[in-house]
């Protein structure tokens, strides 16, 4: 039988190593977010999509597809973010765009060498959309894989997220004005 100085020890190592173990378990996961600049976009003028990733241990490696609504939306450029790059030599690939289906596919960027991963936070790529029709399209990621220097993954948090809205362009709605201007004064004349 254990008598209790024994109990009470082996009763604190355990508890010391729940205190230990338990932060690790309850950190919070990394996020992948989107930033658009401007917040409303104008229809036949561009928008800029950053791909964000929050608060990541070790970063070596990733791939992500990029989903959006062709019918308000098209792809006209996508570039490295400068996350990765800042902290060493990269291979930042974009992916292949189908504009017709509304996905970018598999953009991918490595770190290169025996280095270790990127930790904090930043832009990991960055998307420039023609904006093609008013409404609000929803991004989302498919096809993810996040790597640590050590090949094993790192599972970020995300869900998709309507962030790209368009309006018609202003000259649509001066032309509306214009409209309305011409219909009252074809009015009065015939009072």
């Amino acid at each position: 039988m254990l008598n209790m100085k024994t109990m009470q020890k082996s009763l604190q190592a355990a508890l010391l190593a729940v205190a230990v173990v338990a932060p690790a378990a309850y950190a919070a996961a990394p996020a992948l977010s989107f930033v658009v600049t401007p917040a409303t976009g104008v229809v036949g003028n561009m928008v800029d999509v950053d791909v964000r990733i929050a608060d990541v241990n070790d970063l070596y490696a990733y791939n992500f597809s990029l989903l959006f609504d062709p019918a308000l939306l098209q792809i006209y450029a996508v570039k490295e973010g400068s996350f990765m790059s800042a902290a060493g030599e990269t291979y930042f690939f974009e992916g292949t765009t189908d504009n017709a289906n509304g996905k970018v596919d598999y953009v991918a960027n490595t770190m290169l060498g025996a280095v270790p991963g990127v930790n904090g936070s930043g832009s990991l790529a960055h998307f420039k959309f023609n904006v093609l029709g008013a409404g609000s399209s929803t991004l989302s990621f498919a096809d993810v894989l996040f790597l640590d220097s050590a090949s094993n993954e790192v599972a970020p948090q995300w869900a998709a997220q309507t962030v790209v809205t368009a309006v018609p362009e202003p000259d649509t709605y001066l032309m509306l004005g214009v409209g309305l201007m011409g219909l009252a004064a074809l009015r009065r004349r015939k009072v």
